[in-house]
């Protein structure tokens, strides 16, 4: 079957269908991270390779965001597991013209965040490329059991931290050079997109006290992120649009895109996670905590209805659970 078929999640599945699980391997292929055991403990294990023309364009993006990012994407791995990162493994492929400058605005980047996060690199590996590959590996701790993408039940809440679309609209305005914007708005768009935050307080609180009982990462977007979290919980979902929590830059210049890229942008890395309705309280209190917005757009419904968003006005929407995928034809 060509991939265009199969697409990026079929491929995953099969690869993941086919592969032994391996002595101390707790979790291995199909969630956000692995995880496995050894003699003093266990471990978080992400890896994400980011490609230049797939992943990001050099156009618009500086080496020093590139780096921070780098690292981001995969601490967010980390964070929706519930895991406290440790160390970065990071290989690079770099063009023969680029100047060792330009690598160390990168490498400064990644340092960047590793600071703030309490990350240390601590190897890899270099080559010459046609083009800019970063491949990075983050590895965690666990101290307390990691959050899946399978414990969701019928009649739990959803919720997200942080805004929605704001990084899909910022690429939008970037592929379309839009240059006659107001300039807080799209900065802070553009900061979004560039520099991702990783919320590895609350995902660490929420595995901690036992708050989340299926958690991901909105990498391919809301809906599609979601529909992971659905098809290994065997439950549906019903969204309100009216709840999604949307920046006032992302309201200014979303014009006539409306809610589209709080639903299917990506990118956002912002935690989508269910919890249990008695919880509520708590959950808003540890949004105060972490100093985050944490806002409940939906609840867990029956597989059976699948998917499902209500517009504004509570009238139920046609919509694919479209996001990101690497391999399908468009």
């Amino acid at each position: 079957m060509k991939l265009s078929r199969l697409g990026e999640f079929g491929l995953i599945e099969k690869i993941a269908s086919t592969t032994p699980k391996g002595h101390g391997v707790r979790i291995g292929i199909g969630d956000d991270a692995a995880w496995v055991r050894s003699k003093s403990g266990s471990y978080l294990i992400s890896a994400d390779l980011l490609l230049e023309g797939i992943h990001f364009d050099l156009r618009w993006t500086s080496l020093f965001a590139l780096g921070y990012k780098s690292l981001a994407v995969n601490l967010s791995d980390i964070a929706a597991m519930g895991g406290i990162a440790a160390y970065l493994i990071l290989s690079v492929g770099i063009p023969v013209d680029f100047h060792s400058e330009d690598v160390e605005e990168f490498y400064r980047g990644i340092r960047s965040l590793a600071v703030k996060s309490g990350v240390a690199l601590v190897g890899g590996d270099t080559s010459a490329a046609t083009s800019l590959i970063i491949s990075a590996c983050v590895v965690g701790h666990a101290p307390y059991p990691p959050v899946r993408r399978k414990g969701a039940r019928e009649g739990n809440d959803i919720y997200i931290t942080g805004s929605l679309g704001d990084s899909g609209l910022a690429l939008k305005l970037l592929r379309s050079h839009s240059s006659q914007l107001p300039g807080k708005a799209l900065a802070f768009l553009l900061r979004r997109h560039n520099k991702p935050t990783p919320r590895l307080a609350a995902g660490a609180l929420l595995a901690k006290k036992r708050l989340a009982t299926a958690m991901i990462d909105v990498s391919d977007g809301l809906l599609q992120d979601l529909d992971h979290i659905c098809h290994a919980s065997g439950v549906g979902a019903v969204i309100w649009e009216d709840r999604l929590p949307l920046s006032p830059a992302y309201r200014a210049l979303a014009g006539d895109d409306g809610n589209r890229f709080a639903l299917a942008g990506g990118e956002d890395y912002e935690l989508l996670f269910c919890a249990r309705r008695r919880h509520r309280a708590e959950i808003e209190n540890l949004g105060k905590h972490v100093q985050v917005p944490i806002t409940r757009i939906g609840r867990c419904i029956p597989a059976s209805e699948g998917v499902r968003v209500f517009d504004t006005n509570r009238k139920l929407r046609v919509m694919q659970t479209t996001g990101h995928d690497h391999f399908r034809v468009k």
